[in-house]
């Protein structure tokens, strides 16, 4: 993606003004309105004509500030083992499953591509059903199949031969 084009300041007092004002709605009125406001004046300038660039890219790899990241709950470093087990007998499945016949198996990188997203899904989001809650249903892309046998196996839900 192109970088925006750099704009020169044709009068910094009146940006430092803007900026100022834009420091105090933060300060007095919180975030979300600074962002309500920002998204009124976009809206105007292209009610009037103004062509403004659009770019996805912002100054923060996570909009939300870690002040106010709610913590993971579970432990990390024991999700990420059982991540890694999980990709690893993923891969041996589908390497097993290729000698047999090249059009079994799956696709490996669909699954490790969305290992992370499943995992939290699986640990934190997730439900069966219960007498309060309905259970969630889950569709799995065929391609990732692998991974979430693999999990099943890992879990005790199936067996080795059930793989094979």
């Amino acid at each position: 993606m192109a970088a925006l084009p750099e704009i020169p300041d044709l009068d910094a007092l009146e940006t430092e003004e803007w900026l100022q004002s834009l420091g105090a709605v933060i300060e007095r009125d919180g975030p979300e309105r600074a962002h309500f406001l920002l998204e009124q004046l976009i809206g105007k300038a292209r009610r009037e004509g103004a062509n403004l660039p659009y770019s996805a890219n912002t100054a923060y790899l996570n909009t939300i500030p870690e002040s106010r990241q709610e913590h993971t709950p579970g432990d990390p470093a024991m999700e990420r083992r059982i991540r890694s087990l999980v990709r690893w007998n993923a891969l041996a499945m589908v390497v097993q499953a290729n000698r047999t016949n090249s059009e079994l198996g799956g696709h490996i990188a669909s699954f490790a591509s969305a290992a992370t997203l499943y995992d939290v899904g699986f640990n934190h989001f997730f439900h069966a059903p219960s007498d309060t809650h309905g259970g969630d249903l889950v569709f799995i892309q065929g391609h990732s199949a692998p991974g979430i046998y693999a999990r099943a196996y890992l879990e005790g839900r199936i067996s080795e031969e059930q793989l094979t």
